[in-house]
């Protein structure tokens, strides 16, 4: 435990090169909910004229990391009109699954987060229920650390880290 922590809760470091479309596989959808209870499901697929890149963080225990990897990210890209942030946190307790329980948490959520607004579309989202086998899908094994996808404007993913971010494991798009 002591290496992982050493390492920022890396086995690895992330790519340094974007995937290339033909070879990226799609992001599995998932249902979110917005704090103002607004339903959607991710990810956003857009046409050609649209976005041109989405990043999907996925604090699974620790912001933290995903604020290493989603504050350079932002900070490069928040005149962009063409690129979005989600941040998506996966919530499995059973009990804030309850409807009652759930509506607090989101209200609670709503209350927290600040009105700041900028060009770039920053969207903190929430998926309630049993993940299993969208983090089989996304090979996401370690559930105390956390996760950053790039997709395309195809929800392909391009691009994806974990752990605490590394300067040298930024890119640029």
């Amino acid at each position: 435990m002591s290496e992982l922590k050493q390492h920022g809760c890396k086995i690895a470091l992330a790519n340094k090169i974007l995937i290339p479309g033909i070879a990226a596989r799609k992001f599995p959808a998932v249902d979110v909910i917005y704090s103002d209870g607004i339903k959607s499901k991710l990810p956003i697929v857009f046409d050609a004229s649209g976005v041109d890149a989405s990043k999907l963080a996925v604090p699974e225990a620790s912001l933290a990391m995903v604020n290493s990897w989603s504050k350079p990210y932002y900070d490069a890209f928040s005149e962009s009109k063409s690129v979005r942030l989600y941040e998506v946190s996966f919530i499995d307790y059973w009990l804030l699954c309850l409807n009652p329980i759930k509506r607090l948490l989101l209200q609670f959520m709503r209350k927290s987060s600040d009105g700041a607004k900028d060009a770039l579309q920053r969207h903190i989202v929430y998926s309630f229920g049993d993940h299993y086998y969208f983090r089989k899908e996304l090979k996401i094994l370690n559930l105390l650390i956390g996760y950053i996808f790039s997709l395309d404007k195809f929800g392909r993913i391009r691009w994806q880290g974990f752990g605490l971010a590394k300067q040298e494991e930024y890119i640029d798009e």
